[in-house]
């Protein structure tokens, strides 16, 4: 039956592209081109994700797709999905191929999926249905019932087009605004319009989780930008000023933290008072062919167009430093590729993560006793200096999210090359000779991407020689420095331990002063944020760049002679893609 075919092909280009599933059902495909109804699949496409994680452990156990060769792993989990949790099962004959080659493993799907219920802490399947749609079971212990979803659906006002003011007195004339974000996340389940305007990002507003803006005139038209509240937390941090050079968005692909960098910048400019001080431009990287089609039709309908330019199919860690493209470049924005632990899988922004199943059943052959852990550990990889491993890709196709079957020796190391890509990446970044802000952030909750890093490149020969230094608490932008949840300190402790050849070495970490320069957000915490990871880098220059008289800054070279890109074309940028 198609349904199943085309749920399944839904959550490949899901994972492969970072995509909604909304815009594969109905914009991309606008409805037209499936073969089922676009409501049904985009039921069973947004369901099977959601529970992906759950299911993917369930199929991967049972060894169903070591047996079933006709079986795909996305295949398998929509059809699992239906057998088990939806009101209807799956909709085929039982004589049905498909359905056959999943029924017939019913009772082996059925143990797993009791194994993975019971591991999660739940006695019934309402009792994990509740904790998969993101809330927990009532205290009276009543099954089946959902506590309020912790998490509000954030809307960020693009100023590029409008203003908060006009959209409040448009779009949501009618709502009500409440003082306090419990109230939004109370109203979720019964869909009431009220909406509260944040104290911490500017031009932000949370709204419930029920509420659907998608279809009002003011989404379709790029004036309103579905973005968490912690995704917008790199652009307000790194806060790109007019007449200072410009900014470096290096992994840039869907395009909300390109397009929010956009609008801070334009803010800025709106706020000189001459001419001569405006400028500065956002250049945005992105390696994957499909992913910049994805960015450029994200900027354009943003109106960001103007400020931000697209250089398609470009490997930022192979752009030098000293390419003359890069002589104006004072700011970067590194959001790498990561483990993705920190989604909540809220498909709307573009958030979800799919889950898939293992090939091969992950069975213990030994019972009872502990395993090994390789000895290699994600903080080994963080040694300053030291060239990355083989396995480290620039592409997020290659570093797929959290699997429900990683154990934790898989998990241990694919967090090392993970880690050990980012801490490249920023080595990289803090190479530009005129760079003096850079922002650093995941969607991680892993220390070992996040405080780890901070601190191995910290301590790494290009941070030492050009005099790298953490964006200190109290020099962030107001509604960052008062943000209340900062770095691990027990984490920052540990990787300033790291030890090369039997003694410690490299630079100096004060482990209080870079704790409290990190900014954290909770998964699944009161915040109503995903559990996200940013902090800042900054260096102070002094007398080594100078103004080109073009509104930006050029690297000044002993002679005095300055270089800048004013005058430059695209040709020198193109020959360093892929």
């Amino acid at each position: 039956m198609s349904l199943y075919h085309e749920a399944a092909s839904i959550l490949d280009e899901t994972r492969a592209k970072k995509c909604s599933i909304k815009s594969l059902v109905y914009t991309t495909k606008k409805g037209k081109e499936w073969k089922s109804d676009p409501k049904a699949l985009f039921a069973l496409s947004t369901e099977a994700a959601k529970w992906s994680e759950v299911l993917a452990e369930v199929v991967g156990r049972s060894g169903v797709l070591g047996v079933e060769r006709t079986l795909s792993p996305t295949l398998a989990l929509v059809l699992t999905y239906d057998l088990f949790l939806s009101k209807r099962g799956i909709a085929l004959p039982a004589s049905h191929g498909l359905n056959a080659a999943v029924s017939k493993h019913k009772a082996r799907l059925s143990a797993e999926l009791t194994k993975a219920r019971l591991r999660r802490g739940c006695a019934t399947i309402d009792e994990l249905r509740v904790k998969i749609n993101g809330g927990s079971v009532l205290s009276d212990g009543k099954e089946g019932q959902r506590k309020v979803p912790r998490h509000p659906r954030w809307v960020r006002i693009n100023t590029l087009k409008t203003t908060l003011e006009e959209q409040l007195a448009g779009q949501f004339a009618q709502w009500q605004s409440v003082p306090t974000l419990r109230e939004v996340v109370q109203a979720a389940s019964s869909r009431e319009q009220v909406y509260h305007v944040d104290e911490h990002i500017p031009n932000l507003i949370a709204i419930p989780s029920g509420a659907d803006i998608t279809t009002s005139v003011a989404y379709r038209t790029g004036d309103l930008i579905l973005q968490d509240k912690a995704s917008c937390f790199p652009a307000y941090l790194l806060d790109p000023q007019a007449g200072k050079g410009d900014v470096i968005d290096a992994c840039a692909a869907p395009g909300n933290k390109t397009t929010h960098l956009a609008a801070v910048l334009a803010e800025s400019n709106a706020r000189r008072e001459t001419d001569n001080a405006q400028g500065g431009k956002i250049i945005a990287c992105e390696k994957d062919a499909a992913r910049s089609e994805t960015l450029e039709k994200m900027i354009k309908l943003a109106g960001a167009a103007e400020v931000v330019t697209v250089k398609a199919k470009q490997d930022f860690t192979k752009l030098p430093p000293t390419a003359r493209v890069a002589a104006n470049i004072t700011a970067l924005l590194l959001d790498p590729s990561c483990s993705g632990s920190g989604m909540v899988g809220r498909d709307e922004d573009s958030g979800i993560t799919v889950h898939l199943p293992s090939t091969t059943p992950d069975v213990p052959t030994v019972r009872g006793k502990k395993r090994k852990r390789p000895a290699a550990t994600a903080s080994a990889a963080l040694q300053p200096s030291a060239a990355p491993p083989p396995a480290v890709s620039t592409t997020e196709e290659e570093l797929p999210p959290d699997s429900a079957d990683d154990t934790a020796e898989k998990l241990t190391a694919r967090l090392a090359n993970l880690a050990a890509f980012q801490l490249r990446l920023l080595e990289h970044a803090m190479a530009f000779p005129a760079a003096r802000k850079i922002v650093y952030s995941t969607c991680s909750i892993h220390p070992e991407e996040n405080e780890h890093v901070v601190v191995a490149a910290l301590r790494s020969e290009v941070a030492r020689e050009m005099g790298w230094r953490v964006l200190r608490r109290s020099e962030q932008v107001v509604g960052m420095r008062e943000w209340h949840l900062r770095g691990q300190r027990d984490e920052v402790a540990a990787a300033v331990g790291f030890e090369v050849d039997g003694e410690t070495k490299g630079l100096e970490v004060d482990v209080k002063e870079v704790s409290e320069a990190c900014l954290r957000c909770d998964k699944h915490g009161e915040d109503g944020t995903m559990g996200f990871f940013v902090v800042g880098f900054v260096r102070d220059v002094g007398e080594t760049l100078a103004s080109n008289g073009n509104g930006g800054v050029g690297l000044v070279s002993g002679d005095g002679e300055s270089y800048d890109d004013t005058n430059g074309d695209d040709e020198s940028w193109e020959g360093f893609a892929d």
